[in-house]
């Protein structure tokens, strides 16, 4: 029974949309295949590894409906491995997909269909938003640096997201930095929290475009679903409270230094060549018109950068892990940015001037 026939990058790319969530090692056989249903001419394919689930589309042929699953990081190798001109067509033959391109023939094993767990979609919704698919991405690169992993504390290994009247807001932390941004919808919505699971928000990240295109986001009580292009993407929540991040982010610095972002990440990854491997802390001191950037290691090196800025209050000498500054800088594309400081005990906050819809805070350390 023939399910597909045509150019390879028609059956590899849909493929590739839904096999990224497949985990390659999982205690249920049936995860590590991905669900391929046919119903007349229209081609689904479907995976799922039990939190989150991605659908997509492509065109088969004849008219029978036939649904099979097969192992999916086995038949993507297999197409990627073909030359890009090919021509491939899969069957069904005995409870076996033979994959055929040129004068190559492979056979694989599959599963029972009836076995391929589903996730079951939400009956009640408590929101539905849609914003371009280059704003949202925009939203995940601005924030998912900061989320923990493999936190004890589980609600911190994902991604807050907040609709709020006409604003949506992201928010990520792992207990010692925190990263905020928001933008405006065109619809007013009731206030709805929910927390995206880690491996969601990375997926969302890699799918979504530069684009745009509408991306269509669906929220309810225990999961939320994502439509964007011919991608459907359902994820479960995590259920949790989320820290109060308002009152994480602090307000009325005494010093607020503009500083040239290229020029300060640049000093930064060097003085950080010389940091101590393990706990990665560099001294930032202010003084006399200029930014200082010190670092030591256990073999006793040192690095010392200097950057002029506009400054003549008192010296104030402050600690960080490195990676968390480096972390901002690689994530906004402005040519400047704030750093606003109270003391050398106070949490550090970096904006975007003129620009209150992102907020970074990141607590000092001692070195």
């Amino acid at each position: 029974m023939l399910l597909f026939k045509g150019p390879r990058d028609q059956i590899l790319s849909p493929l590739q949309s839904v096999s990224g969530i497949v985990e390659k090692r999982h205690t249920l056989p049936i995860l590590s295949n991905v669900l391929i249903e046919k119903v007349g001419e229209n081609l689904t394919l479907l995976a799922t590894d039990i939190e989150i689930q991605i659908r997509t589309t492509a065109a088969g042929v004849g008219s029978e409906n036939v649904a099979i699953t097969v192992g999916a990081r086995k038949l993507q190798d297999i197409l990627r491995s073909l030359p890009e001109s090919s021509e491939v067509s899969l069957t069904l033959d005995d409870k076996r997909l033979q994959l055929k391109a040129g004068k190559s023939r492979f056979n694989l094993q599959t599963l029972p269909p009836e076995d391929f767990p589903r996730v079951a979609e939400a009956e009640t919704q408590t929101a539905k938003v849609k914003v371009s698919q280059k704003q949202f991405k925009r939203l995940l690169a601005l924030v998912q640096y900061a989320m923990a992993q493999q936190d004890i504390r589980y609600y911190l290994n994902g991604l807050l997201v907040i609709v709020a009247g006409n604003e949506i807001r992201v928010v990520a932390t792992d207990g010692h930095r925190l990263a905020y941004a928001a933008e405006t919808l065109e619809e007013e919505f009731p206030r709805t929290e929910v927390i995206l699971p880690r491996k969601t928000v990375l997926e969302l990240s890699r799918q979504l475009g530069d684009n745009d295109d509408p991306l269509e986001i669906a929220l309810a009580p225990t999961q939320a679903k994502f439509t964007f292009g011919n991608i459907e993407l359902v994820s479960k929540l995590i259920d949790g409270k989320f820290p109060d991040y308002e009152r994480v982010i602090p307000q009325g610095h005494g010093k607020v230094l503009k500083l040239d972002r290229a020029l300060l990440h640049q000093s930064l990854q060097r003085a950080a060549i010389l940091t101590n491997e393990k706990f990665r802390g560099v001294r930032l001191v202010l003084g006399d018109n200029a930014l200082k950037i010190m670092s030591t290691n256990a073999e006793q090196e040192d690095a010392q950068e200097e950057i002029e800025i506009a400054y003549d209050a008192e010296l104030l000498d402050i600690g960080f892990n490195v990676t968390y500054l480096l972390d901002v800088l690689n994530n906004i594309n402005t040519d400047v940015i704030e750093l606003r400081l109270t003391d050398a005990n106070s949490s550090a906050l970096f904006v975007l001037p003129d620009n209150e819809r992102f907020k970074y805070v990141v607590m000092p350390m001692r070195i």
